[in-house]
């Protein structure tokens, strides 16, 4: 069976934070706090998010005791 794309993922799941963050920063800049909190949020989850496939990453690499 063929490996998951892992780091392309993670990198495009990172970058999906990054630009959500600038977002938030931009947001803030032109008047729009309502909505800084829930954006600064889901970039922060993003962030999360890569974190947990790099998890998944090195667990798959571990040799299978089958």
């Amino acid at each position: 069976m063929k490996k998951a794309p892992f780091g392309p993922l993670t990198a495009a799941i990172a970058a999906l934070g990054v630009v959500l963050g600038f977002f938030a920063l931009q947001l803030r800049a032109d008047g729009y706090e309502q909505y800084v909190g829930s954006v600064a949020n889901a970039s922060g989850l993003m962030y999360f998010t890569a974190a947990m496939v790099v998890v998944t990453w090195v667990r798959d690499r571990r040799p299978r005791s089958d």
